[in-house]
């Protein structure tokens, strides 16, 4: 609070105590108190009245700067209310009495949707455990089938995992802080991990993965890195081309790498391209080719934002896609 703002605030009350003073001064001069006299009591007052605004406005900027401190010490901003010092005039602790009491309900509330969505969250993660089960015992069986059933079969249990798994960090992505840990990570290994664990969608999918100039390490969470590359390689794999590729490359940027996903698949209409991070918007691509939720990016959208990571997206439509995923290094953080 600066003092221009405190007296804007004041005006009406700083106007209204000067019209006193003025009357008070006319007054005197009426009843026929010397110049002399007069002007050192009206230079009296103007002191006084000054002093008394300039006391009000110190006090407040104070205490406004004794509440940001105990904000900004806390990690759980929610509970503010329960931290601060009691005021102590009779006004402030009346108001201050309502915002506890609000602060209170809303704490209230916060826990009950905390725990539910720890339930939430564990329920999935129960389920994903469970279902994996019969899913393994489907690609046993898988193996005793022959030719083009298998093929088909084996597909629909990867369609399916994948599904599970968005599921499942979609749960997570949640409450993320949860189960991140930020460690240097070889990028060669995220893409790696990303690219052997959807090896069944690209080989049937008939995709050529180029990659190049991986060398590097970076900062970041490995699983939850690993699961946005997955998603970027899904949708490469799924709008792909008649003879599909797909480039993993890295270079620097000042501090930090980019790694640079490109494809020539289908592209991405140019008045969708704003869209696509949008929660459940599949675009007319997967309203053609099928099978899209409309998740994929929008989890890895929302899961870059926390990590701390940059994500944009470039495509010509027909001529395919380009998502640049930016990674800090150890002398960016």
């Amino acid at each position: 609070m600066t003092l221009g703002e405190f007296l804007s605030d004041r005006l009406l009350r700083i106007m209204i105590q000067l019209l006193c003073v003025t009357l008070a001064g006319l007054f005197l001069w009426a009843t026929g108190t010397q110049t002399g006299v007069l002007v050192i009591l009206l230079l009296a007052l103007l002191l006084v009245f000054a002093a008394v605004q300039l006391s009000d406005f110190f006090r407040q900027r104070a205490r406004l700067r004794e509440l940001e401190a105990v904000l900004d010490g806390l990690d759980q901003k929610y509970l503010f209310a329960e931290c601060v010092p009691s005021p102590k005039n009779l006004y402030e602790r009346r108001l201050f009495d309502l915002t506890r009491r609000a602060g209170r309900a809303m704490t209230g509330a916060v826990s009950d949707a905390q725990a539910s969505q720890r339930e939430y969250r564990e329920y999935v993660e129960q389920w994903v455990h469970e279902i994996k089960t019969p899913i393994t015992a489907a690609r046993l069986i898988c193996r005793e089938l022959d030719g083009d059933t298998r093929r088909k079969l084996t597909g629909e249990l990867a369609r399916i995992e994948e599904h599970v798994e968005r599921a499942l960090f979609y749960a997570r992505a949640e409450s993320p802080e949860r189960d991140c840990v930020i460690r240097q990570t070889e990028l060669s290994e995220l893409v790696t991990q990303a690219v052997g664990n959807h090896r069944t969608l690209l080989i049937q999918s008939g995709v050529r993965v180029e990659r190049g100039g991986l060398d590097c390490s970076v900062y970041t969470d490995e699983k939850w890195a690993v699961f946005i590359l997955g998603q970027l390689l899904q949708n490469a794999a799924r709008y792909r081309s008649e003879e599909p590729v797909i480039t993993l490359s890295a270079k620097p940027l000042g501090k930090q790498i980019q790694l640079v996903v490109q494809d020539n698949g289908m592209g991405i209409p140019a008045h969708e391209l704003s869209r696509v991070f949008d929660r459940g918007f599949t675009g007319s691509n997967g309203r053609v080719r099928g099978g899209s939720t409309g998740m994929g990016l929008y989890l890895c959208k929302r899961l870059a934002g926390f990590l701390e990571l940059g994500l944009d997206i470039s495509s010509v439509e027909g001529r395919g896609t380009t998502v640049t995923l930016t990674f800090p290094t150890k002398e960016a953080l």
